[in-house]
């Protein structure tokens, strides 16, 4: 019986190091895919909008096993403590890492649509606020592989920086349309592309509370540090097509 018991427990483990292994996988390729979409932004390279759009699939597959082990792992070890939530919170972190594929995906094909060739439109807004949303998702995936509380609410607070780049390039767009109508057709995609990073921003954070909950048992405030956003006085709404 014991002998059994060791056996049953050492299964367990496994199963949740395999758990872990495909969370690692994930949260890897959905980096990957974001680094792929800031390249189409700023180089206007078709080939990393193309990889970033070809690597969804993969991902899609991935949150589909992962489902399917979470499941098992409920179903038939019946785990609690803090098992329980880093199970339970696999399941809901691997469904906002897809989303942040969607969303890559989604900008790197805007990415090309938006190519200004007269380079009167400035990127070095996007540009920053997609650095700072690159960096938050790799620190938010760090929080997962590591299991860090304190990285999970770093990037917590960095939310609020994100939204502020995102009103500040929303503002500089409507400027460019404003004063050049040829400019509307580019604009308009480039909005797009800033709110789905702001999205993706969204779902980092999401994951990060979720890690930090899985940690310490612990859930983080319902209000979010925020800055301005103007999709509370009617900006654009999610776009992940």
């Amino acid at each position: 019986m014991p002998h059994e018991r060791s056996h049953i427990v050492s299964s367990f483990e496994q199963e949740l190091e395999q758990l872990r292994a495909m969370m690692v996988k994930i949260g890897r390729i959905v980096e990957e895919q974001v680094e792929l979409a800031l390249r189409a932004i700023s180089d206007h390279d078709e080939s990393a909008a193309e990889e970033a759009t070809r690597l969804d699939p993969e991902v899609d597959e991935l949150e589909r096993e992962v489902e399917g082990l979470v499941i098992r792992l409920l179903a038939l070890r019946s785990p609690m403590g803090a098992d329980l939530r880093e199970i339970v919170a696999a399941l809901k972190i691997t469904g906002d890492l897809e989303r942040i594929g969607d969303y890559a995906a989604s900008i790197a094909r805007k990415a090309i649509k938006a190519a200004s060739g007269d380079g009167q439109i400035s990127l070095s807004g996007l540009r920053s606020m997609g650095r700072l949303v690159r960096d938050n998702l790799g620190r938010t995936v760090d929080a997962v592989i590591e299991h860090d509380a304190h990285q999970a609410m770093e990037v917590w607070h960095a939310d609020r920086g994100v939204d502020e780049h995102y009103v500040t390039v929303f503002r500089e767009l409507v400027t460019y349309m404003i004063e050049d109508a040829r400019n509307i057709r580019a604009c308009t995609e480039l909005l797009f592309i800033a709110k789905n990073l702001e999205r993706i921003g969204d779902h980092a954070t999401n994951v990060a509370e979720r890690v930090y909950y899985a940690v310490t048992g612990e859930n983080l405030p319902t209000t979010r540090p925020r800055g301005g956003s103007p999709t509370r006085s009617g900006g654009l709404g999610e776009d992940a097509d």
